[in-house]
């Protein structure tokens, strides 16, 4: 009898750890429950939108230490969409993204800091442009759980703000666009 007791606590508390282990996602981009979208003003008088339609990912997450994360995200650049054919055409170009030089764009997180609760700073490094540098993302948790088709999805929110200069995007929109706002709606499906 003690020894059933002992393997079945044995058993309880290796499922448990399995459990609160960092577990590996997969972006869910073919249900497109994911976005990588931008704005940034125009001229300082409206915002306008625009998404990337084709980018993949992975990151890995355990909620009791999320210091622990990662994320990694190629986004393939000529993608861009700003519902507008002949925008889209230019900012394909040489004067902003360069697809036909960096047809891919990539984000490579370095550090994840919490930051309250359910909130952290993803730091990592973002190649865009033919640029590197390091950019920091303000993260927030949304949910986690088992899906409909019986998998296991967690899912977050973000933003980050870059400056155009930075990443070699010299085209001079004026004063208010110098700067860009990356807003990120991840969802990841469990490996």
């Amino acid at each position: 009898m003690l020894k059933k007791t002992f393997a079945a606590l044995a058993l309880g508390s290796a499922l448990f750890a399995s459990q609160a282990m960092a577990a590996d996602y997969a972006i869910d981009k073919k249900g497109q429950h994911a976005f990588i979208n931008f704005k940034i003003s125009h001229l300082g008088y409206s915002w306008l939108y625009g998404t990337f339609r084709d980018f993949d990912g992975a990151f890995s997450f355990d909620a009791d230490k999320p210091e622990a994360s990662k994320v990694n995200v190629t986004i393939q650049t000529a993608s861009v969409d700003s519902n507008h054919a002949e925008r889209d055409k230019h900012l394909r170009s040489d004067d902003f993204l360069s697809v036909g030089k960096h047809p891919t764009a990539t984000f490579e997180s370095t550090q994840v800091k919490s930051t309250g609760e359910g909130t952290a700073d993803i730091t990592g490094n973002l190649t865009l442009n033919g640029v590197t540098k390091p950019v920091t993302i303000a993260a927030k948790f949304i949910g986690e759980g088992q899906d409909p088709w019986g998998g296991y999805r967690a899912g977050f929110e973000g933003s980050t703000t870059l400056k155009l200069k930075d990443f070699n995007i010299k085209m001079d929109l004026g004063p208010a666009s110098e700067t860009v706002e990356l807003i990120l709606s991840i969802e990841g499906v469990r490996q």
